[in-house]
C-alpha cells in the first residue's frame, strides 16, 4: 500500500488518516448532520478518509466538495489540531484525525446523501447531539488554540474510557 502523500500536517503511518473540516464565518460554524454509517444522527464537521497517494489537505478539500458541495483551496486550510482515536473493541476503527478550519471557500453548503449542513452560533453548539469527544477539544479550538490529543472509546464509540487533550503552541 502506498501511503497518502504528506503536505503537512504530519501523516501517521500507523493509523488510518482522516480529515475533519469546519467552515467558519464571523461567530458561526458550519456543522453537518451525518446521515449514514458511522456517526449517523450526529452533528460534526465535514471529512473522511485520506485515500492512497492523496495529500492530506487534498483529501480535506475533496471531502468538502463531495459532502457539502463547496470548493476550497488547500492554501486556505488552517490545521487547528490532530487527534488520535482508539476504539477498544474495534481496533480497525482507530484513526488519526487532521482538523482544519477554513474561512474562505466558494459555493454555499448544501445537503448531500451523506451530510446535511447547517450554520450554528459558536457559543451555542449542540454538543449533546455531537460526538462525545467534541466538547473536550472543540471549545479550545474555537477560542483560537491548537490542540492534540488521544481519545479512547468503549463499545461503539458512544462512551469515552479516557482522554487527554493538550494545547499546542501556535505558529
Amino acid at each position: 500500500m502506498v501511503p497518502p502523500r504528506n503536505n503537512s500536517p504530519v501523516y501517521n503511518r500507523d493509523m488510518r488518516n482522516v480529515t475533519l473540516c469546519f467552515l467558519v464565518r464571523e461567530n458561526e460554524i458550519c456543522l453537518a448532520m451525518k446521515k449514514r454509517r458511522f456517526g449517523a444522527g450526529k452533528w460534526n464537521g465535514v471529512g473522511g478518509k485520506v485515500e492512497e497517494g492523496e495529500f492530506i489537505k487534498e483529501a480535506a478539500v475533496r471531502e468538502l466538495r463531495e459532502e457539502i458541495g463547496v470548493d476550497a483551496s488547500v492554501d486556505d486550510l488552517d490545521n487547528v489540531g490532530n487527534l488520535h482515536f482508539y476504539f477498544n473493541e474495534h481496533p480497525d476503527w482507530n484513526q488519526y484525525m487532521h482538523i482544519f478550519f477554513i474561512k474562505r471557500w466558494t459555493g454555499e453548503p448544501k445537503e448531500s446523501e451523506e451530510m446535511a449542513p447547517r450554520w450554528h452560533k459558536q457559543n451555542a453548539l449542540p454538543y449533546n447531539d455531537m460526538g462525545v469527544d467534541d466538547i473536550h477539544w472543540l471549545p479550545q479550538v474555537l477560542a483560537g488554540k491548537r490542540v492534540e490529543g488521544e481519545f479512547y472509546f468503549d463499545g461503539d464509540g458512544e462512551k469515552l474510557d479516557k482522554f487527554q487533550v493538550r494545547e499546542l503552541a501556535t505558529s
